[in-house]
């Protein structure tokens, strides 16, 4: 398409202001390393394999991030960009001239990517870059998980509830699906580590799989006691030689006297630093839609937070007035 604007880019001129949505996309438009993320998926993907509407890899990818943004099926993807010229310019697509990708190669090129566990491999690409702009830090991290509901109804096609779906207990509340259990830069807030489980195992059992080799603290809350005495920690000299600052469970806080308030201070301190991992949750679940499961299985909910919270991060760092600074492209 180039530069030449389209009749629609003309039109949209009269607008009196962007929309947020328009200026969102905009920004991640700008900041996305969009030569290093395709670079990862062509090898895997064939632009040439039969099928109507076939586009480059870039294309697509642009397609699979308005998918993960805005929390659309596939059908959902393709109507959404046929009705809003934002994600249109995000997509560098002219309806006069071309079509947008049907929903069936969407979800071809969603599989590529779930199948070559490709989702992780864009968070990694990602982070290296941000760790070489001096964005994200080293030395210590934030751990904490989350839920991510899946159907526990029967009433569907297959009669039954994903079988890689587990229901877990917290509080007085249950839960059925998975959890995302994450690792992000104490110093940033930025994720580097995501790993997808079962609802049913528990926050401190991953606590290990979420820290960085370079890593001499680690922050986590009350679900996260005893991770010291695990033995794949214990056993561990990096991990056994670490700072874990561990909060205390709320009912041994409430036990605590006047004469403890100084401990008390100690705790809510410890609590400011361990929210900067509540940020990136916010994004995923909350802006992003992503409360609940869209898919069967760890594998395809696995790719999609992995890519889900790579978004995240670049959402972070336009916040943080990053979003005119566009990360280097491969050489």
């Amino acid at each position: 398409m180039g530069d030449q604007m389209s009749f629609g880019d003309l039109e949209s001129q009269g607008q009196r202001r962007k929309t947020r949505r328009e200026e969102f996309l905009e920004r991640m438009d700008a900041i996305v390393p969009w030569d290093r993320w395709t670079a990862l998926i062509e090898p895997h993907y064939h632009s040439q394999q039969r099928g109507r509407h076939v586009r480059g890899a870039e294309a697509m990818l642009r397609m699979y991030l308005l998918q993960v943004m805005f929390g659309l099926s596939d059908e959902g993807t393709e109507d959404a960009i046929l009705d809003s010229r934002a994600m249109q310019r995000f997509m560098h697509i002219d309806l006069m001239r071309e079509q947008v990708p049907d929903a069936t190669t969407l979800a071809k090129f969603r599989h590529i990517l779930e199948r070559k566990g490709l989702g992780k491999a864009m968070l990694d690409e990602l982070n290296s870059e941000l760790e070489a702009a001096g964005v994200m830090m080293r030395g210590g991290s934030i751990v904490d998980a989350t839920f991510i509901e899946a159907p526990s109804s029967t009433k569907n096609e297959g009669h039954s509830r994903d079988p890689e779906a587990h229901q877990s207990k917290k509080g007085k509340n249950w839960h059925f699906g998975f959890k995302a259990h994450i690792g992000v830069d104490a110093g940033s807030g930025l994720v580097h580590t995501v790993e997808t489980t079962a609802a049913n195992v528990s926050d401190v059992a991953m606590a290990h799989s979420l820290v960085r080799g370079d890593d001499r603290f680690c922050y986590a809350d009350s679900g996260y006691t005893g991770v010291a005495k695990r033995p794949e920690v214990a056993s561990d000299p990096h991990l056994s030689s670490m700072r874990w600052t561990v909060a205390r469970k709320p009912s041994t806080v409430k036990g605590l006297d006047c004469a403890l308030s100084a401990e008390k201070g100690i705790g809510s301190r410890k609590a400011s630093v361990r929210s900067k991992v509540e940020h990136p949750f916010l994004i995923v679940k909350r802006r992003f839609g992503h409360i609940r499961t869209r898919y069967r299985g760890i594998e395809k909910n696995g790719c999609l937070l992995h890519a889900a919270f790579a978004l995240s991060n670049l959402a972070m760092c336009i916040s943080a007035g990053r979003a005119l600074e566009p990360l280097p492209t491969a050489a």
